[in-house]
Parts: structure tokens; sequence; C-alpha cells
């Protein structure tokens, strides 16, 4: 089954590892055959990996985009070990990123680990929310 995408002007696509740029028009291609791909609005980089979620993200998807990613699935153990250690509400995130990983099912894996990104969102903000309420009022 074919898929059709759009990108806009200087949009980038990463296609099997190929990092794509758009020209200066919005222009529509149909790509025929299995290959792994991700949407300039999915991919995250290492400059804006800062915090521990984020950087798990950059490791599925260079277990997605890899063609044998056993070194990055270990360092991905490693870092949902660190992740679940400092913060156990995360374990159901994990676990589901896990579940779609054993099966093989790495894009969807990709989009549970933005899930988890949404709810270390939300933690950090009631922490920062907690100290400010904590902090002397002047």
């Amino acid at each position: 089954m074919a898929l059709r995408i759009e990108l806009k002007p200087q949009e980038r696509l990463i296609i099997n590892g190929a990092l794509i740029r758009n020209g200066d028009r919005r222009s529509t291609f149909v790509i025929e055959n299995q290959c792994k791909f991700l949407r300039e609005s999915e991919i995250l980089t290492e400059s804006e990996a800062d915090t521990a979620a984020k950087r798990l993200c950059v490791t599925l998807q260079f277990i997605y985009l890899a063609d044998n990613p056993p070194e990055a699935e270990d360092l991905f153990v490693r870092q949902a070990t660190e992740i679940m250690k400092a913060s156990p509400s995360m374990a159901p995130y994990i676990l589901a990123i896990q579940d779609e990983l054993s099966a093989s099912q790495y894009h969807r894996a990709i989009k549970r680990g933005r899930e988890l990104i949404a709810y270390e969102r939300q933690l950090l903000d009631h922490l920062a929310a907690s100290q400010e309420a904590d902090a002397p009022q002047a």
C-alpha cells in the first residue's frame, strides 16, 4: 500500500537514514514500498534532548532507523532503568514502550515515547509549581 506524504517548504524527512529537506515549495510524493521514515515533526535531535525522557526518545529513533540496533537496545534498557528508579510513576509508560519494542513496532514505540515526554513535562511542571509555593515570600 502506497503512502502519500506532503512536505511543507524546507520541511525535513528521514527515509531509511537519509535526511531529506524539501525545497522552497510545498511538494507531495508517494512512498511505494516499505521503508523507515520520520517526519520533521517526529524528529527529536540530541541537542533538544535535555531531559531523561527526551534522551530515551532519541534512543528509540535510533533503534527504529538502525538496521541492527542491539547497542541501542542495551542503551534503552539502561536509560529506562534509570528513569524508573528516579520516578517509579513512569513505569507504565516505559512498559508500554517495551511492549512495542518486543513486538517490533518501533514507530509505535516512538509514539509511546512522546507520551512519556508529555508525562515527564507534567511532573516537572508540578515540581516547579510546588517549589514556587514553598519559596519564602519577600
